[in-house]
């Protein structure tokens, strides 16, 4: 009988830890454009769970800039995914690959910063990746520690282990390379040096975004040709669109979300967003779990819960990740008092759409303007409003709800959709 109880015990606790394993594969997958070894990280996360031995994630943040927004923390919330099933985060500081600048994406080569402006940048860095990152299980690295001391025999040695026709399958190098633009030799060095990092700190992967690939696999090849008993898994995440929803969140485009933006700020942007990119954003910056934005969306869908309210959820969720529990729920009723306190006439005009209708379509059917055309233009041009924040995006389809759509300082429609 107490054999019997022991084998039940065994088995209850060997399905506890499958189905452990199982909800960590699923949340590292999350919202990933690719894995390369996908096998490895399981390998990884199930050591961890059997025997409690911990991995290394490595990931590396190059200090050209001293604000991060939303964008860069994409990558930042898959570490703490890590964190969260065993992983101890390798957080590389390029304060020594930032002296070259990476090439990535670049048309042109690009400007070196100055050890003053690396110092200051990595200090604002660090400050905002912990807002998001687990500081116990957390590494901060500097690979001018390692790479300073290389020496000219070590970049010798470790420049002959990539051909220059190699080098040129790179799409950024071959365009500028037909285009006779210039590239630098020491740009031919970033990857090279990138991939060293994954070397000399024995990562077991590293995660980055899509357009860093090929400087991710150069880790995987260094470490096999320094004849490490590893070569590290590759986890890439995908580019997060702006508040335009169409481009790549960047501050030269001006569709940026800064997370040292002031509460208030912040979560109004997040409102502005389409419904649509709302779920982008739930699936790669939320903490909620896949199971719990499923039923959110489901609940979109059928009309039980309204879109504005789960934007407000997550707009809630990021100020408080960024400026502390409960600043949230403040910029919420103070955006709400804002709101209440605006000029919008008591008696306005009321006009049934149908639900999907598009947002040109429902200008032009509430003749706030005479065509698609100008509607596209005023939204542009910043004149459009759904509940007193801006429109940017004029492909924003309407769901069921009630809005105040606003053309200009002083036409207003009350638009029911059903």
């Amino acid at each position: 009988m107490l054999e019997m109880m022991l084998i039940n015990k065994y088995k209850g606790e060997n399905m506890n830890i499958e189905n452990d394993i199982k909800e960590a594969l699923i949340e590292i997958d999350r919202g990933t454009a690719e894995i390369i070894d996908n096998e490895a990280i399981e390998k990884l996360v199930r050591k961890f769970y059997e025997t409690g031995e911990n991995y290394f994630v490595k990931a590396g943040f190059d200090p050209t800039a001293a604000d991060l927004h939303l964008g860069h923390t994409v990558l930042l919330q898959k570490l703490a995914i890590f964190q969260k099933y065993g992983g101890v985060v390798q957080f590389l500081i390029g304060n020594f690959t930032a002296t070259i600048g990476d090439p990535t994406g670049k048309s042109a080569t690009r400007k070196v910063l100055t050890a003053e402006e690396i110092s200051k940048n990595i200090q604002s860095y660090t400050t905002q990746a912990f807002k998001i990152l687990d500081p116990s299980k957390t590494q901060i690295v500097f690979n001018k520690d390692w790479l300073e001391s290389l020496g000219a025999s070590g970049i010798i040695m470790l420049a002959s282990n990539l051909t220059v026709a190699r080098m040129l399958e790179r799409d950024d190098f071959s365009k500028r390379y037909a285009s006779n633009t210039p590239i630098a030799v020491s740009e031919f060095l970033y990857p090279l040096l990138q991939g060293y990092d994954s070397v000399h700190l024995q990562s077991d992967i590293e995660i980055g975004g899509t357009d860093q690939k090929f400087n991710l696999l150069m880790g995987r090849q260094l470490q096999k040709a320094y004849g490490l008993d590893k070569q590290q898994a590759v986890l890439m995440m995908p580019i997060l669109e702006g508040l335009d929803g169409v481009n790549k969140m960047s501050k030269s485009l001006g569709n940026y979300i800064g997370v040292t933006d002031e509460p208030l700020d912040m979560f109004g942007k997040i409102l502005s967003i389409s419904d649509e990119l709302m779920w982008r954003y739930y699936e790669l910056l939320s903490t909620k779990d896949l199971k719990t934005i499923q039923e959110l969306k489901k609940g979109v869908e059928d009309g039980t819960l309204h879109p504005k309210k789960i934007k407000e959820m997550l707009a809630m969720e990021i100020v408080d990740r960024f400026h502390g529990a409960g600043a949230g729920g403040v910029a919420c009723d103070e955006f709400s008092k804002i709101f209440a306190k605006k000029d919008i006439p008591t008696d306005l005009k009321e006009i049934e759409l149908s639900d999907g209708i598009g947002i040109l379509q429902a200008l032009v059917d509430t003749s706030l303007v005479p065509s698609t055309s100008q509607a596209r233009r005023d939204i542009k041009g910043g004149a459009v409003k759904i509940d007193q924040v801006k429109v940017n995006d004029d492909k924003m389809t309407l769901t069921k709800g009630e809005y105040v759509l606003q053309k200009g300082k002083k036409n207003f429609v009350k638009l029911i959709i059903k």
